[in-house]
């Protein structure tokens, strides 16, 4: 049956999803019409075909034991020279997301894996293009602000023509908490 390649991922959702991937593409970023707008769980990973039903059982299960949680993204960073990216700064929902991968990737799972650098939660708008387009992508989306309810995640396969689709979404708890029930200190969380 051999391997696929496998993420899991929390969708940045419309309109903030394809405004994102229409400015990455703009940047110059091939890959941006193959890759759905997200913040990463689980990076690019190699698993059995056989496993994937082990895989999503486990996935039901974490999303089972989360609950929805405020997303916000603010302004932009980089990992160069680490690395050639450029991206939207996750400002709230950090902690959430990296209690989320840790149980994805739990060493008692089908998913255990080491990571090449560590956890960093955010929006990639810019991967492997020139520095002066990663320069304009930077500053082209310091002012960038987003809001959002996560209620979910998803996991996603890449395909021979390198496009990530979709396998099957996970809610967490087993259910959606309506937008206007989620609060923080400054008031409701938008559900754009």
């Amino acid at each position: 049956m051999g391997t696929v390649t496998i993420g899991v991922s929390i969708a940045v959702p419309e309109p903030h999803g394809s405004l994102l991937q229409e400015r990455r593409a703009g940047f110059g970023d091939a890959a941006a019409h193959g890759i759905p707008t997200h913040v990463t769980l689980l990076p690019p990973t190699e698993v059995e075909a056989a496993r994937l039903s082990e895989v999503e059982d486990h996935l039901v299960s974490v999303a089972a034991a989360g609950r929805p949680f405020p997303m916000r993204l603010s302004g932009t960073g980089t990992f160069r020279p680490l690395s050639p990216v450029v991206y939207v700064r996750v400002a709230e929902g950090v902690s959430a997301c990296t209690w989320l991968q840790q149980q994805i990737r739990a060493a008692s799972g089908p998913m255990a894996r080491e990571l090449h650098f560590p956890y960093h939660p955010h929006v990639t708008v810019a991967h492997g293009i020139d520095e002066a387009s990663m320069d304009r992508a930077f500053e082209a989306l310091a002012d960038y602000r987003a809001e959002w309810s996560c209620t979910g995640f998803a996991l996603y396969e890449q395909g021979a023509d390198d496009i990530w689709r979709k396998l099957r979404e996970f809610t967490f708890g087993g259910s959606v908490v309506p937008p206007q029930a989620a609060r923080t200190d400054r008031g409701t969380i938008p559900s754009h």
